[in-house]
């Protein structure tokens, strides 16, 4: 059974597989910058939870890689569109300049697209049995659109210089970051065989570690540093965004944040292999960046 280290090993070198050449192409600049954000490194926390879960019930992390990588490429998709000036406005992510600083805009937006598409492709083109991929498409599918991942972001920017609620900010940040960490403890569990019960727990724990998730964000955004965090901080206030930190304060975050673990840990607990799921709800708890 593998590590989280173990596992994002496998997960890096599956990644740079899958746009390996040859030869130059004619549209070379968008390959290059597919790779740049592809293989900027970063915790590919989600990527590793599809194969932790796979793991969990007993599969072959193996045979989930296909279903890890594409996880991977389309949270890389949202990161570039999150990043363009039409959005979030940012210069930096994981460390480096983001896309449409190196590329320019045109071609970040054509590699967000790409990605999302290759996403779907990297899936569809596997060898697991069809019923898997299709629910595994599926289970993308939904985290990404309308009220995934695009409506989070819509709900976002119109939420700019207006006080939220905490309901109505855990709805947003719900479908903005949550909904893909459930997607890949989702189609981890639908790989590794699971039943309806451990489907319903897989996606319990993803939410509940998603929304740890985005607490412990929200507190690194005012009390981290660029260096540490390779990206911008500061900007959700300077955005005028109502966060968990507005909201609630570090005190009461840091409650939520440690609540919320042990609900993740917890519905997990039956799982004939949950330790590093259990570790891993432990590790993101306290991290740093």
């Amino acid at each position: 059974m593998g590590d989280y280290e173990t596992l994002k090993a496998m997960v890096e070198a599956q990644l740079a597989e899958r746009f390996a050449q040859s030869e130059p192409l004619p549209q070379q600049k968008l390959v290059d910058a597919v790779k740049y954000s592809l293989l900027a490194g970063g915790k590919r926390l989600r990527p590793v939870l599809v194969l932790a879960f796979c793991q969990a019930l007993g599969g072959d992390a193996e045979a989930a890689l296909p279903v890890a990588c594409a996880v991977e490429m389309l949270h890389t998709y949202s990161l570039i569109h999150d990043d363009l000036p039409c959005m979030d406005n940012d210069d930096l992510r994981r460390g480096k300049p983001t896309n449409h600083k190196v590329f320019g805009e045109c071609t970040a937006v054509l590699a967000g697209d790409a990605l999302q598409a290759e996403a779907f492709g990297c899936i569809l083109r596997s060898g697991l049995p069809a019923e898997v991929r299709a629910a595994c498409a599926l289970a993308l599918a939904d985290a990404a659109g309308i009220n995934g991942i695009c409506g989070g972001q819509q709900i976002d920017m119109e939420s700019e210089q207006r006080a939220l609620s905490e309901t109505e900010l855990m709805n947003m940040q719900s479908a903005k970051t949550a909904s893909l960490i459930i997607c890949a403890c989702k189609m981890g569990a639908i790989v590794g065989g699971a039943d309806a019960g451990q489907l319903e727990a897989a996606v319990c724990y993803g939410a509940a570690l998603g929304r740890a998730f985005q607490i412990r964000d929200d507190m690194l955004d005012e009390m981290s540093d660029p260096a540490m965090l390779g990206k911008s901080i500061g900007k959700d206030a300077k955005n005028g965004k109502t966060t968990y930190m507005t909201l609630l304060g570090v005190e009461r975050c840091e409650e939520l944040v440690q609540k919320l673990t042990d609900e993740a840990k917890l519905s997990i607990a039956a799982f004939p292999r949950h330790e590093l799921l259990t570790a891993l709800a432990d590790k993101l708890c306290e991290r740093k960046n």
